[in-house]
């Protein structure tokens, strides 16, 4: 995505170009949106857009609820893992969201989903 290394960025567009079927878990999308907030610094928007054209390639498959959820925290102004986690802790059956982060819950609980701080 940010070709910071031309003949890996080159290999690795050839095969994702020729592969039926991209399959990119909830976990690798939490470990590239760190690095490119963290590593690279970008803006929460790109991140979004980037993410967004990962999302809607014609052969990748992911968890969309999930990823969706983690979008809608990141442009909240909050970490996509803590969306996608609370997410997934619904899927599971999880009726509250319980974090130590209070920009979590507040985001979670912005959203109309139950959430708790611990201290």
């Amino acid at each position: 995505m940010v070709r910071d290394d031309v003949r890996e960025a080159e290999a690795a567009a050839a095969i994702l170009k020729d592969a039926e079927v991209i399959a990119v878990s909830s976990a690798c999308l939490c470990e590239l949106v760190w690095v490119l907030r963290q590593v690279y610094g970008l803006r929460q928007h790109d991140v979004s857009s980037a993410i967004a054209a990962l999302l809607n390639a014609g052969n990748v498959l992911v968890d969309r609820p999930a990823a969706d959820a983690g979008l809608a925290v990141l442009a909240a102004g909050g970490d996509f893992a803590d969306g996608l986690i609370a997410h997934e802790g619904a899927w599971l059956g999880g009726e509250t969201f319980v974090s130590f982060d209070n920009r979590a819950v507040t985001l979670i609980a912005r959203q109309g989903r139950p959430a708790i701080l611990l201290a």
